[in-house]
């Protein structure tokens, strides 16, 4: 097989020949054909995330066919296309475990960051969570459902949770997982406001094709107060900003795995009732409940698409903010 792998924090990413991976029990073996590419991997990358692995393949939005099948494994067969998301696997004997919240377990184990991902031609993962995707769309559509999508779609569920209702949702950061949940939220019935970097006019031309009733600057107010706000973006200082644009009663969602510090803010903000929560990974039932709505909602993922090796190039526009929706790399 091939790979980019990571072998020094703050490196780019090596194109390796490795020997194929062998599935143990309890897994699969994917040829991959698609892996989206997530800031999440930018924060693997950087350092960022807590008690690193290298060398590590990165890659948690992967798509690819079942070329082998490992001992105790039922449910899959050979050639089905499977999809596989950030969280890898949980030890299902913690107290989050046990207490329906496996997406905190306390021994997990994630997909691109502490276990071998997709930016590579092979991967090998526990069966329990990959998912079947069926032959309805494009490999790599459907690659930027399998974090971006999910992650939108707990962080919209808790948003409903905490708000109690939602006629005006903001969007904080106008990328990968934004231009899924606009398309979502709008086919459900909400108003989408888009919140871009500052002079981002491309982005807010963007979110206003997906329906955006508002596209403008993070440093600007929204027209109307919202129900609710989902931040995307690494930026702690959109915290205060969100806060200051909800109504009464209104939550803000934190959907990102890593921020910058979030700067102080007066009481003032938070006070009537507006609520402050994050979102931590997913749950299996959060990715059967989306991947089953996606479809039916006519979602579409707008991709850039890049050659396996040049992984570190994706990475480097991704970054720099020069693409639309999400990029995919294909081997």
């Amino acid at each position: 097989m091939h790979a980019m792998i990571l072998k020094k924090i703050g490196a780019p990413l090596e194109w390796t020949e490795r020997p194929d991976p062998l599935p143990g029990p309890g897994e699969i073996r994917l040829k991959i054909s698609a892996c989206g590419v997530c800031r999440t991997d930018l924060h693997v990358v950087d350092g960022e995330l807590p008690n690193p692995r290298v060398p590590i393949i990165p890659g948690h939005e992967i798509v690819g066919r079942v070329d082998m099948i490992g001992p105790g494994v039922g449910g899959f067969d050979i050639g089905e296309r499977v999809g596989v998301p950030w969280l890898g696997h949980t030890c299902h004997v913690c107290g989050p475990c046990l207490g329906g919240h496996e997406n905190l377990c306390d021994h997990p184990e994630f997909t691109g960051f502490t276990r071998d991902g997709g930016y590579a031609t092979l991967a090998v993962a526990d069966a329990r969570f990959a998912f079947p995707l069926g032959e309805k769309g494009e490999d790599a559509a459907l690659a930027p459902l399998l974090c971006a999508g999910l992650i939108g779609w707990r962080a919209f569920k808790i948003a409903l949770r905490c708000a109690g209702r939602i006629e005006r949702l903001g969007l904080y950061g106008f990328g990968a997982a934004a231009h899924i949940l606009a398309q979502v939220a709008t086919r459900q019935g909400h108003e989408v406001f888009a919140f871009t970097r500052p002079g981002d006019l491309a982005s807010q031309d963007f979110a206003r094709t997906l329906s955006a009733v508002w596209a403008g600057g993070s440093d600007e107010e929204p027209p109307e107060k919202l129900d609710a706000a989902i931040i995307f973006a690494p930026v702690g200082a959109l915290v205060p900003a969100a806060l200051r644009a909800v109504r009464k009663g209104g939550a803000v969602v934190c959907a990102g795995i890593h921020m910058s510090d979030i700067p102080s803010f007066p009481y003032a903000l938070l006070w009537e009732e507006r609520q402050l929560v994050s979102v931590a990974n997913l749950t299996r039932r959060d990715g059967l409940e989306f991947l089953r709505l996606a479809p039916e909602l006519g979602i579409e993922t707008t991709t850039k698409i890049y050659p396996l090796s040049d992984a570190n190039r994706a990475l480097a526009d991704l970054r720099a903010g020069v693409f639309d929706g999400a990029a995919v790399l294909v081997p």
